[in-house]
């Protein structure tokens, strides 16, 4: 409204006249207006039905040509008019730059009728040329003002969407049961509702950028969603064809923060909340110092002494009655040899090359672990429990 300023009082006279015999021949503008739009993209059509569409840019194009010719200290009717065309246009999907042209396109028509409107008289076309200025500032400003809506109407929008879409995706990941959820996610995510997914649970430490995190495990032969939780990370990914848990493992191992755990396989949408207490067990199973991203179905035994905490504290005591009651170095040392004998896979020279000691030593050590424990690692079911025992007090709370 600024360039209003500059109009001379004779400008404002001739322009007025001009700007109130147009306002007549708004429909025809309007007809024209809409043929070249639709000329232009036929996704104006599919936006809006054709009499709605006219009705709205009538009535914009009757508040564009009031307001080029009201007073300076008039109301800008046409920027309210505007923003709301603007979110109209977003909640209806119109691509930005088509709302943009429509404007161009109807300040051209308005333009071209004034100038005609002049019917060769060097007063009025010198007077409207005068007025170009102001004209085209008030197109700009309408332009701008529903652009501006547009923008933040689709910021909105597509905030909700992901609102709604995270919803959908906590509801299948906390199981919870409700008629047509997998097909509303399906659509919501842009994932198929049935086919090969597995579930990664990941014990973050947010020391970086999640989006750099991401970053790090894009594949094109895998789709992920991930979604933060309080004290995890939680993503779903669906193996394109021929993928398998290895595949995914050797993608995410050594690209993530872990540790974290790996669920296995599961048919559908409808099954993540299955698969993301797997996941969760299977992360169960790994020490605190770890790092590696782990699968469930390479941690049976011991996701079944993490799956059963009380039995899990009994199996600890029952095997390692004795041993618990040595100061916790000694402790320590006999449990780290175990640790090392059975990761060597009941090689000691190989253990005592781990522990930086000799064989003998690794001999004495063990001797002295079936003596405090009345059980010998010869025999299989001993063995066993010896085993199992040893994961249970190291995932032991505390």
């Amino acid at each position: 409204m600024g360039t209003r300023k500059h109009r001379t009082g004779q400008d404002w006279k001739l322009l007025k006249e001009a700007c109130a015999a147009l306002l007549e021949k708004v429909p025809e503008l309007v007809d024209e207006h809409l043929r070249q739009l639709f000329a232009y993209s036929d996704v104006y059509a599919r936006v809006l039905p054709y009499d709605a569409q006219w009705r709205e840019a009538e009535q914009a194009m009757r508040i564009g040509i009031e307001t080029i010719s009201a007073p300076r200290d008039s109301p800008r009717k046409d920027l309210e008019y505007a923003e709301d065309a603007g979110r109209r246009r977003a909640g209806q999907g119109l691509p930005l730059d088509l709302l943009i042209h429509a404007y161009r396109n109807a300040g051209y028509i308005v333009w071209d009728a004034l100038m005609e409107s002049a019917g060769g008289e060097p007063a009025r076309l010198k007077a409207l040329m005068r007025s170009a200025t102001m004209v085209w500032a008030a197109v700009d400003a309408q332009a701008e003002a529903a652009s501006e809506a547009y923008r933040a109407t689709e910021l909105e929008l597509r905030r909700r969407t992901d609102e709604q879409t995270q919803a959908l995706l906590d509801a299948l990941l906390d199981g919870r049961p409700a008629p047509g959820l997998a097909a509303r996610a399906a659509a919501g995510l842009d994932l198929p509702e049935h086919g090969p997914y597995a579930v990664v649970v990941l014990r973050v430490e947010r020391q970086g950028g999640r989006e750099a995190f991401h970053r790090r495990i894009q594949d094109p032969r895998f789709r992920f969603v991930w979604r933060m939780r309080a004290d995890c990370e939680v993503g779903v990914a669906a193996l394109g064809a021929g993928r398998t848990l290895d595949d995914l493992a050797a993608l995410l191992d050594g690209r993530c923060p872990g540790p974290g755990g790996v669920s296995p396989v599961v048919k559908g949408l409808a099954e993540l909340g299955h698969a993301r207490r797997l996941a969760e067990l299977a992360l169960r199973t790994c020490p605190p110092e770890t790092t590696g991203v782990v699968r469930l179905d390479e941690r049976m035994p011991t996701a079944l002494v993490v799956s059963q905490p009380d039995l899990a504290q009994r199996l600890v005591s029952g095997v390692f009655g004795e041993l618990l009651a040595l100061e916790p170095a000694d402790r320590a040392v006999l449990l780290e040899t175990l640790d090392a004998w059975l990761a060597c896979e009941g090689s000691a020279g190989r253990a005592a090359g781990r522990l930086y000691c000799h064989r003998n030593t690794v001999f004495n050590r063990l001797r002295r672990l079936e003596q405090l424990t009345s059980r010998s690692l010869s025999r299989p079911r001993d063995l066993m429990e010896m085993t199992l025992a040893l994961d249970a007090y190291r995932l032991s709370p505390g």
